[in-house]
């Protein structure tokens, strides 16, 4: 597939008629965008004006979602600071739990569910503002299912963790503490379509207030119930729960209370009208993010079989662990850019998009130089923090040069993913992940640190060097856009996906 300069077309078909549209001769050049779209720059002082303006949008964006992200994260993280406190084996047990079995779903869920990334966000965009709740409750629909599937690991989870190598008694802890947390895995399935409901509106701060009062909660209910009154992992399982369900709760009384105005009008059966086509664009997002979230866990597991693997191990873990807040940041860039994308490509305004993608590229590129920085600066005193292992500190110390590279390509990456969700181009996203991640990256560090003999640095400079190319290509797919396109096909995707508009004429809705 190409266009009439030869260039690969670089959207995915995600259903039958989008395939139709990329085959038909239509001239995407032609394109008329809207009046309200961005008017070409002419000068610095041009450039300055946009660019700031633009900047303000992005940051409303951001920050909010950046602190929506480390909330959310801290949530998990608290329970576990708690549970060292109860003992060894529950802290163990609750670790596992959150990083394996949890983590596992916590991926798919998220993937599946930004899906409405796209969707949500072009209809807004497009003004169409009665399709989000439709497509809301398709994603509902959809994640509650694979919820039913997900279940299983929960449920065995015992079995699947003394085959992967650990110990009984830790996989007993962790099995009976997973089956405690299947509500969570149900409050997954409902949270993630929500979130992205209202960040496709910009809905960013009361999301952040409701997140903040979720981690206050938490912390004091953490405290009371697992040490206080001496539940235990009782008390952990209780309190993540009800934390996770609170964060539901308080944003459907949100929605219902009629905040969202024509965005949410009451459930409609219209939501199951094109089902499989919506199944096949939220599996698609899932296999991009789950790709991406898992590439890394692979470090701390492959670094097991190292020589001195406990050492190599706990030193990963460290350099991770830094990362793992870095990435909170990200995640920000990345809600905001797919938010501006959607909405700007929904409105037809295809040079304001592509002047978004511009400006946040630079901004997250900055940002990660500025974060790599201020670490490299603290590399002789921040490893004693985390260990009192001399061993272990020797080794991060060694390692924050690749941490800081690292933290550089991780913020422009997820910008630039968050771009590929709010175009659309999950699915193609999804084979550039497994090609530079899992076909290059991983040999590639497995080569350097285990037949090179070079070690922990060798597995990270072939994960480093996956992730460096899969940013290029995101980068060359980004700059071979032809935006007009994109702006069309948003045009023609919400006409598609949007079933039946007339049927609330018809009486279809169940609820108002």
């Amino acid at each position: 597939m190409a266009n009439d300069a030869g260039v690969p077309l670089l959207t995915p078909r995600i259903n039958n008629y989008e395939d139709d549209v990329l085959h038909s001769p239509t001239n995407y050049s032609s394109f008329k965008a809207d009046t309200d779209d961005i008017q070409e720059i002419h000068g610095v002082e041009d450039l300055v004006r946009e660019f700031s303006a633009e900047s303000k949008k992005l940051w409303y964006l951001a920050a909010p979602a950046i602190f929506t992200s480390i909330c959310q994260y801290s949530i998990g993280a608290i329970t576990q600071v708690f549970s060292g406190h109860v003992g060894t084996i529950q802290l163990a047990a609750v670790s596992i739990e959150n990083s394996v079995i949890a983590g596992f779903a916590f991926g798919v869920m998220l993937g599946m569910g930004s899906a409405l990334e796209t969707l949500c966000g072009q209809a807004f965009g497009a003004k169409q503002l009665e399709m989000l709740g439709t497509y809301l409750q398709r994603s509902w629909i959809i994640l509650t299912t694979t919820t039913l599937i997900l279940m299983f690991p929960y449920i065995f989870a015992t079995p699947l963790l003394r085959f992967i190598g650990q110990t009984a008694e830790i996989s007993k802890w962790a099995g009976t503490f997973a089956v405690w947390m299947i509500p969570q895995l149900f409050a997954y399935a409902l949270n993630f379509p929500i979130q992205k409901f209202l960040q496709a509106q910009s809905k960013i701060m009361v999301m952040a207030a409701i997140a903040a009062i979720g981690l206050i909660g938490h912390s004091l209910f953490s405290w009371l119930l697992m040490l206080k009154l001496g539940w235990g992992l009782v008390g952990a399982a209780v309190v993540l729960n009800g934390s996770w369900w609170f964060l539901v709760v308080a944003k459907l009384v949100y929605i219902f209370s009629g905040t969202c105005g024509e965005a949410w009008s009451g459930f409609s059966l219209r939501a199951f009208q094109n089902i499989w086509d919506f199944v096949k664009l939220s599996f698609a997002s899932a296999v991009m993010l789950c790709l991406e979230m898992w590439y890394f866990m692979e470090l701390i597991l492959v670094a097991g079989y190292l020589k001195n693997a406990e050492v190599a191990v706990d030193a990963i873990s460290i350099c991770m662990n830094i990362q793992g807040w870095t990435f909170m940041v990200a995640i920000g860039f990345n809600a905001a850019i797919s938010v501006r994308v959607s909405n700007e490509l929904g409105a037809g305004h295809p040079r304001t998009a592509k002047f978004s993608v511009m400006v946040a590229s630079i901004t997250s590129l900055l940002t990660g130089i500025f974060l790599s920085m201020v670490l490299l600066l603290c590399r002789s005193w921040y490893p004693p923090l985390f260990s009192n292992n001399e061993q272990v500190q020797q080794i991060v110390y060694d390692l924050t040069p690749l941490l800081a590279a690292t933290i550089v390509v991780g913020c422009l990456q997820p910008t630039l993913s968050g771009v590929a969700i709010g175009a659309g181009w999950q699915a193609y996203v999804a084979y550039v992940n497994i090609t530079c991640y899992y076909l290059f990256g991983i040999p590639v560090g497995l080569i350097l640190g285990f037949l090179l003999d070079i070690g922990v640095k060798g597995i990270w400079y072939g994960m480093l060097a996956g992730t460096t190319v899969q940013t290029g290509v995101l980068i060359i797919m980004v700059l071979r856009t032809n935006w007009n396109k994109e702006a069309s096909l948003a045009g023609d995707r919400i006409k598609q996906w949007g079933g039946d508009l007339k049927a609330k004429e018809n009486g279809e809705n169940l609820v108002s």
